[in-house]
């Protein structure tokens, strides 16, 4: 039980284990005047609050409910901040993700997490639908409803919180489904807490969520349409999450449109952009039962909207089913090269052409269009993804990994991509390297346990470098200096209890 209660601590670490870049940060300068706080801070601070959205997606993405494809990712990770950089408050570190889920809802967990289903990005019609639901999101978070509501019923609150600290101890004891129906009672107690928010707080996130939508460039009327559309298609009687969670009436829709009204034309506006509906289609397809539905599916799509002409986003989530069928990638090759002659500016035709060639077995092709579309996007992520996926495949692990590690020194790393490093070091037979990226790994997951076990494995390595060992110890002290003293002390324990540190080492300092 102690080993549970350490991991427990763990995933309520400081901010910065889970924020901490592989590489160095540059320093920011600047006046830095001192945080004077708010009332909400006496009930929970901000980064309590991270730690806590950290939990929430951890648990999310274990429990497999996190959509965990590259390209999905960074198209809601680019609206989402888009979005908040109009939302004045640099205080949040944002972090955006789609979940695996039909159902028509969105939420913020604390700590500026938003998550939003898959169910609700399809069921938008148009770009400013679906950023008027996150800037909505985004505004429950930056004035901070969620501390303001446990701070209005605390008590309530905690009975949240513990629910859900009670779904991640199952979890951790391997409950299975039990586990993630706890987890997913808890979560459901704590969003009902957080998102049934008083009248006043949906007014505002509503009025600073228009405003935000506006100065990003959207459509204002975006969030009361999609509010007004679900409350005309579902009725209250078969209400949708959305309209559930975010109760709408027919004053809240009118005051939304006649607030966006106002700010018309005062921004300029964009159109949708490719991206969305190639999301749209990509997500169809992901979330398919079979590729044989998927094609039928877009098929029938296709055929119903001959009339308004050609759709990009039908073509292409037709090809992707096709490839994904096998038997028919030649014609989905063929739609792709297409695609790519009439579009190449758009990332995702080439990963599908390229994908489609690797699926025909045709991987010395698939490579060519990859390097090309590198040359025409470098370190762009979800293309290196799919680029080093492809080098492994072919038997290529060493271009696989410098690929990565050149990405993984100029951009941000994702755990996808940290794991992808790791497994190219460890077909390259480097076994010291693929142990180093499973311990950034699950540093990035907020595991410290297993990244240190990872770490020692690395040490133990038959092809371990004088370098690597320093840079690998380095890593363990970091590791020490940031998790908790109770889990540190624990650390120190294992440690001299297998030799490997002399526990004085860590402790003379303290």
């Amino acid at each position: 039980m102690s080993s549970l209660r350490h991991q427990l601590v763990l995933l309520l670490l400081l901010p910065g284990l889970l924020l901490a870049p592989i590489a160095p940060a540059a320093a920011q300068s600047g006046i830095n005047l001192p945080d004077m706080g708010s009332p909400s801070d006496q009930v929970m601070s901000k980064d309590q609050e991270a730690q806590i959205g950290r939990m929430v997606l951890r648990q999310l993405r274990e429990a497999g409910k996190i959509v965990e494809d590259p390209l999905v990712d960074e198209y809601i990770q680019d609206i989402g901040h888009r979005l908040a950089g109009h939302a004045h408050d640099g205080d949040f570190r944002f972090r955006f993700f789609v979940v695996d889920d039909p159902a028509i809802n969105a939420f913020a967990v604390p700590g500026g997490y938003i998550g939003v289903n898959r169910g609700l990005i399809e069921a938008s019609r148009n770009e400013s639908e679906l950023a008027g639901v996150l800037a909505h999101e985004i505004a429950h978070v930056t004035q901070r409803h969620i501390s303001r509501s446990i701070q209005a019923s605390q008590r309530s609150s905690m009975m949240a919180l513990a629910s859900m600290l009670a779904g991640v101890i199952i979890g951790m004891a391997g409950g299975g489904d039990a586990a993630m129906g706890a987890i997913m009672m808890g979560q459901g107690l704590a969003m009902e807490q957080q998102i049934a928010y008083t009248r006043s707080n949906e007014h505002e996130a509503d009025r600073i969520g228009i405003e935000v939508l506006a100065s990003a460039g959207f459509d204002p009327e975006g969030l009361p349409r999609f509010f007004e559309v679900l409350q005309r298609r579902y009725g209250q009687a078969r209400a949708p999450q959305m309209l559930q969670t975010h109760p709408v009436t027919t004053t809240r829709i009118a005051e939304g449109m006649a607030r966006a009204r106002q700010l018309q034309d005062r921004h300029e506006r964009r159109e949708d952009s490719t991206s969305y509906e190639l999301i749209k289609a990509r997500l169809r397809v992901l979330s398919s039962s079979t590729p044989d539905s998927a094609v039928d599916w877009f098929k029938r799509e296709i055929e119903a909207q001959s009339a308004n002409g050609d759709s990009l986003g039908m073509r292409y989530g037709l090809a992707l089913a096709q490839v994904n069928r096998g038997g028919v990638a030649d014609i989905a090759n063929t739609t792709f090269r297409e695609l790519v002659d009439a579009h190449p500016e758009i990332i995702q035709f080439h990963i599908g052409l390229a994908d489609s060639y690797m699926t025909n077995g045709q991987a010395e092709r698939a490579i060519e269009v990859y390097e090309r579309a590198v040359s025409l996007f470098p370190r762009n992520l979800p293309l290196t993804i799919h680029y080093s996926e492809a080098l492994l495949a072919q038997g290529n692990p060493k271009r696989a990994h410098r690929v990565l590690l050149d990405v993984l020194n100029h951009v941000p790393p994702t755990p996808e991509q940290i794991r992808l490093i790791a497994l190219a070091a460890s077909a390259n037979g480097e076994e010291a390297e693929a142990h180093y990226y499973m311990a950034e790994y699950h540093i990035v997951n907020g595991n410290a346990p297993l990244a240190m076990n990872q770490l020692r494995m690395a040490l133990s390595s038959a092809d371990v470098t004088s370098v690597q060992r320093a840079r690998f110890e380095s890593r363990i002290e970091w590791i020490m200096d940031v998790v908790p003293p109770d889990l540190r002390r624990e650390l120190e324990r294992q440690e001299a209890e297998r030799g490997e540190r002399p526990r004085d080492a860590r402790t003379s300092r303290r």
